[in-house]
C-alpha cells in the first residue's frame, strides 16, 4: 500500500492511458504464440500440443489456432525455429477464423462479425456500456484479470465502461469459462434478457475454444462477437476486446 501511495505521489499519475498512448509488454511476457511464415512441420511436431491448436494441411504448412492455445510453451520448447512467444497484449479477434494465424492458414474462408458492432448501432451509448460478467466453468484465473479492470491502474470507467450484476441493464456479456451443462441454460436466459443493441465477448482460452480438455466454447451456444484468446488473457487484452465490441477500435488484432 505504501508503494502505491509513493508511485502515485512521485509520478502524479499511475492509471494507465491505454489506448490513447501504447502500453508495451514487459520483456519475457507470454502474450500469444507467433508462427514462422515459412513453418513447415510433421505431424509429431503439431501433435506435441495438448489442446490440438496446431495443424498441418497436405503440404506440412502450420496453422495454430490461439482461440485454442493455452500459452504452455511446448510447442516454443519442441521447435524454437517456428513457433515462439510474442510479447504482446491485443489479442481480441472479430471471428474466430481470425484466431488462426500460420502459412498453413492462407486461403482459410474468413467471415464477417456476426452483428455489427455495439457502437455503430449505438453510438450514444459509447460512454455509458454496462458490462455483465458470467462464469460458464472458468478456473479462477480470468475473473482476476476481468476485477482488475476496475482498480486504480485500468480504471476502465474512465473509458464508459461500468460493470452491473443486471442483464436487463447489460450492454456487454463477458464469458468466462466452458460452457458446462449446468451453465448452458443460465447462459442463453441472460443473452435473452439483455436489450438491443447488445454484444457477447468470450474471454479466456476455455471460453474461445474450450481449453485443455476441449469442453464446449461459448460459440457453440450463443454467436461471438469478440474472441479474446490468453490463458487468461491479460487486463489490456481484455480492454482491447472491449473497445472492439463498442466500435472505438476497429483494428484486428490477432491477424
Amino acid at each position: 500500500m505504501l508503494e502505491w501511495i509513493y508511485r502515485g505521489l512521485s509520478q502524479h499519475r499511475v492509471t494507465t492511458r491505454y489506448p490513447h498512448r501504447a502500453e508495451p509488454a514487459p520483456l519475457g511476457f507470454h502474450g500469444l504464440i507467433d508462427v514462422a511464415p515459412d513453418a513447415v512441420a510433421s505431424t509429431e511436431t503439431a501433435s506435441a500440443c495438448p489442446t490440438g491448436a496446431i495443424s498441418t494441411d497436405g503440404n506440412g504448412r502450420v496453422a495454430l489456432d490461439r482461440g485454442s492455445c493455452i500459452l504452455c510453451g511446448e510447442c516454443v520448447r519442441a521447435a524454437p525455429e517456428m513457433f515462439s512467444f510474442a510479447a504482446r497484449y491485443e489479442t481480441a479477434a472479430r471471428s474466430a477464423p481470425r484466431l488462426i494465424v500460420g502459412p498453413g492458414a492462407e486461403g482459410q474462408e474468413d467471415e464477417e462479425p456476426i452483428r455489427a458492432v455495439l457502437g455503430e448501432r449505438a453510438a450514444m451509448l459509447r460512454r455509458s456500456i454496462h458490462v455483465r460478467h458470467i462464469d460458464c466453468g472458468s478456473d479462477g484465473s480470468e475473473e482476476w484479470e476481468i476485477q482488475a479492470l476496475w482498480n486504480p491502474y485500468y480504471d476502465i470507467q474512465r473509458l464508459g465502461f461500468f460493470l452491473t450484476n443486471s442483464p436487463r441493464h447489460a450492454d456487454i456479456l463477458l464469458v468466462t469459462g466452458p460452457v458446462t451443462a449446468p451453465m448452458c441454460g443460465p447462459l442463453e436466459r441472460t443473452w435473452e434478457v439483455m436489450p438491443e443493441p447488445k454484444a457477447l465477448i468470450a474471454v479466456g482460452t476455455d471460453a474461445c475454444g474450450g481449453g485443455l480438455h476441449r469442453w464446449g466454447a461459448v460459440d457453440e451456444v450463443l454467436p461471438v462477437d469478440v474472441y479474446v484468446p490468453g490463458s487468461p488473457p491479460s487486463p489490456i487484452a481484455i480492454i482491447d476486446g472491449l473497445l472492439q465490441a463498442v466500435g472505438r477500435l476497429t483494428r484486428d488484432s490477432a491477424a
